[in-house]
């Protein structure tokens, strides 16, 4: 009497196996018919990459950042830095909305292949600049013993 429940119990399980494994050849081969295969190297490919990967997709960017996508890196850079610093936590913003403007940010860059610089770092200036320049740019003379 075991024995027939333990041969049934492994006729079904290799029975629901099998399905599962029908039902993923046939979804893995309607995928590559629609060129969303391994080796698809086409634009549509390419933007569901970036959307996978930056995990929005290009028109729910720009609608969080409020701009087209024709814009200009001034208005992506304007809006950007808006609403970022609207919604930061030490005016009682929303730590959630300022990193859907980073992330609509990071995708926008990552459709067009830019890095937007939000804040550039301050070049030095003064005597203390002047000396490491001049300190960098000539090599030091020998030591003679």
């Amino acid at each position: 009497m075991a024995a027939r429940v333990v041969a049934q119990l492994i006729v079904m399980g290799s029975q629901i196996v099998g399905k599962a494994f029908v039902a993923a050849y046939k979804q893995a081969a309607a995928n590559a018919a629609r060129g969303g295969g391994a080796g698809a190297a086409s634009a549509k490919g390419a933007a569901e990459a970036a959307t996978r990967k930056g995990g929005m997709t290009l028109d729910e960017a720009c609608q969080i950042l409020n701009i087209k996508k024709e814009a200009e890196l001034a208005d992506i850079v304007k809006n950007y830095e808006h609403l970022y610093k609207v919604n930061d936590s030490s005016v009682k913003g929303s730590f959630y909305l300022q990193s859907k403007v980073l992330r609509a940010k990071e995708r926008i860059e990552l459709e067009r292949g830019i890095k937007i610089a939000a804040e550039k770092p301050p070049k030095p200036e003064g005597e203390a600049a002047a000396k490491a320049a001049e300190n960098t740019s000539r090599p030091e003379p020998p030591q003679q013993q």
